[in-house]
């Protein structure tokens, strides 16, 4: 596990947090952070996609607002200091920031050449424009925010695309969840699962509507997701 240096394509430098698999080479999977910056959570992830024979690299996409976020959602005043950052966010240069973080995954030595992307709140998102805008092998959105106001950019997503749907989540109305499936049920690369129990973050381990059943659930689709794309 190494902390990495990454080149913006308009510039500039950001870091990231790189999960080597104990057989030394794999698959690249690009890990893409919720609103709390390169936390743990997010270094957990990395590190378990590297026991499973991963590359796994979470780069800072907070870096032109306050580089080096590593904070919880465990207080209010990290809440408000996400939003905050979540509200400061180009989305257009964020994208741009992970397809470099995508070509340096994919140029890595530890890499076999495929590479997929699996992301979280934001980086659900972000995740799905992944699909849309960059040469992603295979992505995996959980819980995205805002991915209704993207979905003019459905027809460019030649790739795999897995997208785990919270049925109650506060972030994403009732409205947007049936507009994202009228635009992806019919399209052939897209597999949408829905938990309809289940808030925004079920699968964020210590968050408030964490749940164990649905989380173990979707990583497992994500697993043979995957496995199946990238292996």
């Amino acid at each position: 596990m190494a902390t990495v240096t990454i080149n913006a394509a308009d510039g500039g430098q950001f870091s990231g947090y790189l999960a080597l698999p104990d057989g030394g080479r794999g698959p690249g999977v690009l890990v893409i952070q919720e609103i709390f910056g390169v936390n743990k959570v997010m270094r957990d992830i990395c590190d378990d996609l590297a026991a499973q024979g991963y590359v796994a690299l979470c780069p800072d996409l907070f870096w032109r607002i306050e580089p080096g976020i590593d904070i919880t959602d465990q207080s209010e005043a990290e809440w408000q200091k996400a939003f905050e950052l979540y509200n400061a966010f180009d989305v257009d240069l964020g994208v741009k920031d992970l397809i470099s973080t995508l070509a340096f995954l994919r140029g890595h030595d530890a890499c076999t050449g495929k590479v997929g992307s699996v992301g979280y709140c934001l980086g659900g998102k972000l995740a799905y424009l992944m699909a849309t805008r960059s040469d992603a092998d295979a992505s995996v959105g959980f819980y995205g925010v805002g991915i209704e106001g993207d979905l003019d950019e459905a027809g460019k997503i030649s790739a795999p695309l897995m997208l785990h749907i919270a049925g109650e989540d506060q972030f994403v109305p009732k409205d947007a969840q049936q507009a994202i499936h009228a635009a992806l049920d019919d399209n052939p690369h897209v597999t949408l699962i829905d938990y309809p129990q289940q808030d925004h973050a079920f699968a964020r381990k210590g968050g408030a509507h964490y749940d164990a059943a649905s989380a173990d659930a979707a990583n497992i689709s994500t697993a043979a997701f995957f496995q199946r794309h990238l292996g």
